[in-house]
């Protein structure tokens, strides 16, 4: 048995947890959780790092604190958003949350005046989302996009940085001291040449940033560091405490955590945001798959998460907040309004979620039934109908998305997993099955720290295969663990398969 921690942050809140691993034992405890609550300050919206930090070393001394001294820690959060460090290390400024108005779809355009986008989606695999972290690079820099130089537009802490780390890897150094930047988060940059994983020096001065400003690149299972021994002091555990590489883009983590077995799958990674494919072993960067807004993102071990996002619970969060202004009402009002909702006759309106009108924060109940009312159809009047509109329309866009997949990648998808929050969601999860006519197993809600525990224990040797190290576990032997220890609910497709009312036809970020 082997004893690591996983800090796993999402966009809504983060959680530290510990887990004994083994051959054959796979047990979870939390140890703390937080909220993430976005700070709106007079010149954006930003991450409130400080207290995310903080929050990290308080779960941290709770683990010490319960007696437990994990082996290994590693960390895994949202992509694309990133901090930048002057030539001491010192954060320059909050960093910008990715559903900031700067990351508008302008500056998409502004980027491709400079590169064509066939050659820009052949050089780094990526979806066009004007949040993607070139894109944000390329607002930030103003003036300089493209010629990798500071120009007159340039925002000062750019201009004054020596470094640039994305979320997970900016935690890691405030732990360890160590720069570095993990392999499956920084393919989710636009920065990453997509097929020998490494950073182009091309893209970052696309971006409007000299190539020395990224971090050296690190594959999951490297060790980057022990603990200072100012966080040891603070948190109780001994600086041999190993800070491990995982995926640490929470997507990847959570992919490694699908109970999958063969090759004929797909996921859904539903969260916040839905992150819908196929795992495959090589990118596909036909025309064909950019025009339908498909990413390559590595994954570990080297595969490529071949996936499209979808806008996720995203929608129905906002819609909550809206009804509920407080947070302790949300989780009984969701439960009531599931019910509701799943008792309502089917064929009701269906929008298109990936309209990038859903995207910012406001009045989601007004947008979804303005959606619906400019597509021609019934629009939803009470929150019970909203709710449905919203889960009947990611079930039709994740159907849509996973038979594109198919078509593209020539990978047969049998079974879909649904893993994360949204597995929880049994309506959503029956109305996926339905619309894709094939069986969804769900579960399990916890596969994003699962994955970070997995590569972990694999790392520091609590896993092996016969007569073999740690490090000859394969990513299906990991897998094989999870289904092991975990019971994936069946959602088994209704009979005859209503047809869905049509979304509109939209142009969406990236498409022609």
């Amino acid at each position: 048995m082997t004893l690591v921690a996983a800090v796993d942050i999402g966009a809504s809140g983060g959680r530290v947890l510990t887990a004994r691993v083994g051959p054959d034992r796979l047990d979870l405890t939390e140890a703390h959780r937080f909220p993430n609550t976005p700070l709106a300050l007079p010149d954006g919206l930003h991450w409130d790092l400080g207290h995310l930090y903080s929050e990290v070393v308080e779960g941290l001394r709770a683990v010490a604190a319960a007696g437990d001294v994990p082996r290994s820690v590693a960390i895994d959060s949202w992509a694309v958003d990133y901090g930048l460090l002057d030539p001491a290390g010192r954060l320059l400024g909050l960093p910008y949350h990715y559903r900031d108005a700067r990351t508008s779809p302008a500056v998409i355009a502004a980027v491709h005046a400079a590169s064509d986008p066939d050659e820009l989606y052949r050089a780094n695999g990526l979806q066009f989302l004007p949040f993607t972290t070139l894109y944000q690079l390329a607002a930030e820099a103003g003036a300089g996009v493209g010629a990798g130089k500071p120009g007159p537009r340039t925002s000062a802490a750019l201009a004054g940085a020596a470094r640039l780390l994305l979320v997970p890897d900016l935690f890691g150094y405030w732990l360890t001291g160590a720069q570095v930047a993990e392999l499956t988060n920084a393919s989710t940059t636009g920065l990453l040449d997509v097929r020998d994983q490494t950073w182009s020096a091309a893209l970052a001065r696309l971006a409007g940033i000299e190539p020395g400003l990224l971090a050296p690149l690190v594959t999951p299972g490297t060790v980057i560091g022990g603990l200072r021994p100012g966080i040891a002091e603070q948190t109780g555990l001994p600086t041999s405490t190993a800070v491990t590489a995982v995926g640490s883009h929470d997507t990847a983590s959570a992919v490694v955590g699908v109970p999958a077995e063969g090759e004929n799958w797909a996921y859904i990674s539903c969260g916040t945001w839905s992150l819908v494919g196929v795992e495959l072993d090589a990118p596909v960067l036909t025309t064909a798959s950019r025009r339908a807004g498909f990413t390559n993102e590595a994954g570990v071990d080297g595969r490529i998460r071949y996936l499209h996002n979808v806008m996720g619970l995203w929608m129905l969060q906002e819609c909550l907040r809206q009804w509920a202004p407080r947070a302790d009402q949300r989780p009984a009002l969701l439960a009531d309004l599931l019910g509701q909702a799943g008792a309502l006759a089917s064929g009701g309106p269906v929008i298109d979620p990936d309209d990038p009108q859903f995207l910012p924060p406001g009045d989601m109940p007004a947008r979804v039934a303005a959606a619906a009312r400019a597509s021609g159809q019934r629009e939803p009047v009470t929150p019970a109908e909203t709710v449905r509109c919203v889960l009947d329309s990611l079930a039709a866009a994740y159907a849509r998305t996973i038979e594109t997949a198919e078509t593209l990648s020539g990978r047969r998808v049998d079974v879909v997993h649904i893993v994360g929050g949204g597995s929880r969601n049994a309506l959503l999860c029956q109305l996926t099955a339905d619309a894709l006519g094939r069986p969804v197993l769900a579960g399990p809600a916890e596969a994003t720290a699962i994955g970070n525990i997995l590569v972990q224990a694999r790392a520091h040797g609590a896993l092996s295969s016969p007569g073999g190290r740690g490090g000859d576990v394969s990513l299906d032997a990991l897998r094989a663990l999870v289904r092991r220890t975990t019971r994936p609910a069946r959602y088994v497709p209704a009979r005859s398969r209503p047809a869905p009312a049509a979304a509109p036809v939209l142009v969406r970020p990236g498409g022609d």
